[in-house]
């Protein structure tokens, strides 16, 4: 008889008890957990979700972010998906919408650990491992506060689910759809095409080209006619281009306030920039072994970007914790390829950042 108890399962009662205390005290106000502000800086991301559901028009998304909230409209409308999913599921009312994208978030999250369960199954390591993706603060605050990196992260999952299955067809749509959820998911594309080229897999090259880099392309040089610019970029409102010297979004921390700089180095050093260093290196070993699973470049990309992060990323600790997301998923499959229980086991130190959870 199989167990009851699963990753999955924990991972919907944690979040789903998050989402019930949020809730609760704020009167069952589903549009608390979309944090709206009004004027520039006021709110957070998670209001561009549901700005953008309730009238997903050009017009009006230029009118609600870019006026009236001094936000970039380009960069908040790339992340089509889960605003389009939210606006079917909740038949276009903004009251349903509003619930509509927490429990597709929740959905997403619950999803997403099963298939991580599952993908570390079948690399012959416990799926408990799971939880780690499960639990991470980083996909947490996510669900609580209508962010897309649920459900981004989960079609990533899903597409490496897909290829384990030498269906590359579907991993390629799936891995597209998650870049349409959020642009982060290009670390994860591009190391699906290193692993491919490198591995001479024409057919994976072909419909990761057909299915993922051109959609994802063409939706670029559309976002480029409505908006007038591109969505790729570092940030919205008050954001800051990635840097050039690694860390330097770290030690201008310091300019501002050295006390500041030293608590943020607590947990930025141990739980953010060592993983980060240990990434690249790990993944660099393999590769020179001539190891070029996709899971060990999903490793090294991720890895990398996290020296060159934005200040305006690095400042606040949540943002650090959702882009940190792409390394712990990655972290967790590469520790399953090469059957290292030292580093599977390490990876529950980043439930640590749980402490940065709030209401």
């Amino acid at each position: 008889m199989k167990p009851l108890l699963r990753p999955w399962l924990i991972a919907l009662l944690a979040n789903a008890l998050y989402l019930g205390a949020v809730l609760a005290r704020n009167g069952g106000d589903p549009l608390s957990l979309a944090k709206i502000g009004h004027g520039p800086n006021q709110g957070y991301d998670g209001q561009f979700t549901y700005l953008i559901a309730i009238d997903p028009a050009p017009a009006a998304v230029t009118q609600a972010i870019a006026v009236e909230r001094a936000d970039i409209p380009a960069y908040r409308y790339q992340r089509i998906l889960l605003p389009l999913l939210a606006r079917l599921v909740g038949l276009g009312q903004p009251a349903l919408i509003a619930w509509a994208i927490p429990l597709l978030n929740l959905v997403a999250q619950t999803v997403g650990t099963a298939i991580v369960a599952s993908l570390l199954t079948g690399l012959g390591v416990s799926p408990w491992h799971a939880l780690v993706y499960g639990l991470w603060p980083g996909l947490a605050v996510a669900v609580r506060a209508d962010l897309v990196e649920p459900l981004s992260f989960a079609l990533v999952a899903a597409a490496y689910w897909a290829d384990r299955r030498d269906r590359p067809w579907l991993a390629a749509g799936l891995l597209g759809l998650a870049l349409f959820a959020k642009e982060t998911a290009t670390l994860f594309l591009a190391a699906q095409l290193a692993a491919a080229l490198f591995g001479r897999d024409r057919v994976r090259l072909l419909t990761l080209a057909a299915l993922a880099v051109a959609p994802f392309a063409v939706w670029q040089l559309a976002l480029r006619a409505l908006f007038g610019e591109f969505g790729v970029g570092s940030g919205g409102y008050l954001g800051t281009p990635f840097e050039i010297v690694p860390f330097m979004g770290v030690w201008r921390i310091y300019s501002i306030s050295p006390t500041v700089f030293a608590v943020f180095l607590l947990f930025l050093g141990p739980w953010i920039m060592f993983p980060a260093v240990w990434g690249m290196a790990a993944s660099a070993r393999e590769v020179l072994r001539r190891n070029w699973h996709p899971y060990v470049w999903a490793l090294g990309a991720n890895a990398a970007i996290i020296p060159f992060a934005p200040f305006s990323t690095f400042r606040e600790p949540v943002a650090m914790l959702r882009f940190c997301t792409g390394l712990v998923l990655a972290t967790l499959l590469f520790g399953g390829l090469v059957k290292s229980q030292r580093v599977l086991n390490y990876s529950w130190l980043w439930l640590a950042m749980l402490v940065f959870i709030r209401g």
